[in-house]
């Protein structure tokens, strides 16, 4: 038993050397590669996520401006369908009131008419009824003369 005792204490006399090799170089590649690496991930993480943020931050603003833009599209729609409806209104005031002027233009031009025909009409009939005596007197001296020419 001694013997493997010192068998052993060879093997791990020997591997002293490698031991602290591998130690060191555990150690050289903690701080000569994994420390810069795990910064440089850590800054491109950061930075990624401060991309993501911008971006997000960014399409936020462009909601927010498109909402307004709608909004702003819909309020000029509505002053649009309001300067629309007070035109027509306008339009159809001015029709009515022209129509009306045209009425009664109509009415006063047809009463100056009956006015007038009536005149035309007393006239005719105070025409006719003092030349009726007139033709009566006539045809009675037509017809009597022929009449009383032949019984003579």
């Amino acid at each position: 038993m001694q013997e493997i005792f010192q068998q052993l204490e060879g093997y791990f006399l020997g591997a002293i050397p490698t031991s602290l090799l591998f130690i060191v170089l555990v150690l050289a590649y903690q701080f000569l590669v994994q420390g810069p690496l795990t910064a440089t991930l850590k800054e491109r993480r950061a930075r990624t996520e401060g991309a993501v943020e911008d971006a997000q931050k960014a399409i936020a603003q462009a909601e927010e401006r498109a909402a307004e833009y709608a909004a702003k599209l819909r309020q000029a729609r509505v002053e649009i369908f309001k300067a629309r409806e007070a035109r027509i209104l306008q339009w159809t005031a001015e029709r009515d009131a022209a129509l009306d002027v045209a009425r009664k233009a109509a009415a006063a031009r047809v009463e100056k008419a009956r006015g007038e025909l009536a005149t035309e009409a007393a006239q005719a009939r105070q025409s006719i009824q003092t030349s009726v005596a007139d033709l009566a007197h006539q045809v009675v001296r037509a017809v009597l003369p022929a009449t009383a020419g032949g019984a003579r």
